[in-house]
């Protein structure tokens, strides 16, 4: 497994070419990210992508233009296809320098085969990720984008981001019943604490921008195009095992989840064959 480390003056970001992950994202000695544990597994990482889509679709199959589609579980501990393939396996450098990095992974079966090329670009003040996924199959289908960074959590974290409403949880970890209100310990529309106990819930109506304020700095993550969705998950002891609340992750995603089932697949990009999509999330340093 290689690792490759970044830098551009006080920051300093390391990948691994094992899901694609970020192990660490730094301001000299200041973890910006949760620090990942060097060993390209995903959910100890710092932050994966999420393509072809994000989150888990219903009953792992979806209609798409009078055909059914089946996908595969793809983890031990989810009976569904979780996140997509990318976190999973290995990804290839198609370039580096010491403030820029290319990475490319290929799908060649299964339901969805595609390309997807991670470029990571670190400036004196902030982290640019550009996640593009090419579709190579040859049909057209629902794409989405989006990325599971995981960030510190201690007493003086807040998160601020806008939403007009969320879903509930349901069984399986699926997305549940729509709610147009937000309850107080879930409302991030002017910053506020992170429960500490379970969230798994996704947020709609959001305007691609939050604000995570922690003791000595604040972090902006931007989108663009401006992502309408994102994701809180706040893990609990009783589920995960040593989890001290000590993280949180803020998932932004190009779709809502369960999108495959809404009308024209929601918020998912149609792509056919040859045909790309692209987001990029960017952290910058305010103070």
């Amino acid at each position: 497994m290689t690792l490759y480390t970044l830098q551009n003056g006080p920051l300093r970001l390391t990948v691994s070419e094992r899901g694609g992950v970020i192990e660490g994202f730094w301001h000299n000695n200041t973890p910006l990210l949760r620090p990942g544990k060097q060993r390209g597994v995903a959910v100890e990482s710092s932050c994966f992508p999420l393509v072809p889509f994000g989150n888990r679709v219903s009953g792992n199959g979806f209609e798409w233009e009078g055909k059914s589609y089946h996908l595969e579980p793809n983890v031990e501990w989810d009976s569904h296809y979780l996140h997509g393939d990318g976190w999973l396996n290995d990804w290839q450098c198609d370039g580096r320098s010491d403030d820029a990095l290319t990475l490319h992974y290929r799908h060649q079966h299964g339901v969805y085969r595609y390309v997807a090329q991670q470029h990571f670009q670190l400036r004196s003040s902030s982290l640019s990720v550009t996640l593009t996924v090419n579709n190579e199959g040859k049909e057209a289908l629902p794409f989405g984008l989006g990325w599971h960074p995981y960030f510190p959590l201690t007493e003086t974290t807040r998160l601020q981001a806008q939403a007009s409403g969320y879903w509930l949880e349901r069984e399986q970890w699926l997305a549940g019943e729509y709610q147009d209100s937000l309850p107080a310990a879930l409302d991030f529309n002017q910053p506020n604490v992170l429960p500490r106990q379970w969230v798994n819930n996704g947020f709609a109506g959001w305007n691609g921008e939050a604000l995570i304020s922690q003791q000595d700095y604040r972090l902006r993550l931007k989108t663009t195009p401006a992502a309408p969705c994102y994701f809180v998950f706040v893990s609990d002891p009783a589920f995960d095992e040593g989890y001290a609340f000590d993280f949180f992750c803020m998932e932004p995603m190009s779709h809502a989840p369960d999108d495959h089932h809404r009308p024209q697949g929601g918020n998912l990009t149609v792509l056919k064959p040859g045909e790309s999509q692209s987001q990029t999330m960017e952290l910058a340093l305010l103070s």
